[in-house]
């Protein structure tokens, strides 16, 4: 093709067809150009198809992650809905003044195995982290999705953080009941083994005589897994709108390729 407009150009200056020469310059300016324009809006179709495909792969994953925190949520509320029974057992074995020797002991080795237990939640951030550190987020061109994004990870960063307070609290406590008192024999899961051999009556009578410090610490534990239950119902009633929020941008997404 370029030998045939050289030859084309050639045979008209050979021929002092000026005024057809600078024509037909001009048109194949103008012909290279169109070209050029052609192969760059192929080039841009080509850049926007894959920043597309990898925007509705990040929405993808992240709707697939929060349902998945949306499970983890629902585990840690029903745990934690089960560590205040355990803590509310102990209680109700220590006011009863009928309460047998039995029930006392196993109502500590209860709270000791699990009531003890602070709220763990480790919400899924692997694909945020991908898109933040690669810098990736910029491939979601609407701006109000992009900033829900990131305010939704930062609010779970500071349930994380909160949490983390309530532990700190706690744990000043958490030492008092381990080292006043022998409370790890009530671990039978773990450690009662270490301990002398008691009798039932005996196990029950050092924590009547210790009741107060079992209380405290039962009471700290209650009031934390109480905070945390009510704040991951709100964190959770807030994944559901996130995700519904992500749906609708992925859904508007294929709507708009089909278009």
């Amino acid at each position: 093709m370029i030998k045939f407009f050289r030859k084309t150009r050639q045979n008209l200056i050979n021929e002092g067809k000026t005024a057809k020469y600078v024509k037909y310059a001009i048109g194949e300016i103008i012909l290279v150009v169109f070209g050029i324009l052609i192969a760059l809006q192929i080039n841009n179709w080509n850049e926007n198809r894959k920043m597309n495909h990898q925007k509705n792969s990040y929405l993808k994953r992240l709707i697939q992650e929060n349902k998945e925190d949306l499970v983890t949520f629902t585990n840690e509320i029903e745990r934690l809905h089960n560590n205040n029974t355990i803590i509310v057992n102990l209680s109700n074995a220590f006011k009863d003044k009928n309460c047998s020797d039995s029930l006392l002991v196993k109502s500590a080795n209860n709270y000791l195995i699990f009531g003890t237990l602070y709220p763990t939640v480790i919400p899924s951030t692997s694909t945020f982290e991908d898109l933040s550190n690669t810098g990736n987020l910029s491939v979601i061109k609407n701006t109000e999705l992009r900033d829900q994004i990131v305010s939704h990870y930062k609010n779970y960063e500071f349930m994380k953080w909160t949490f983390k307070i309530d532990s700190d609290w706690a744990i000043p406590i958490d030492a008092a009941l381990f080292t006043d008192t022998d409370a790890l024999r009530f671990d039978s899961n773990t450690t009662s083994f270490l301990f002398p051999d008691a009798s039932i009556e005996m196990q029950a009578k050092e924590l009547r005589e210790e009741q107060a410090i079992y209380t405290r610490n039962a009471a700290i534990h209650y009031w934390i897994n109480d905070h945390c239950i009510n704040y991951l119902k709100k964190v959770k009633e807030e994944t559901l709108d996130f995700i519904g929020l992500l749906e609708k941008a992925n859904k508007n997404e294929r709507l708009t390729k089909n278009d």
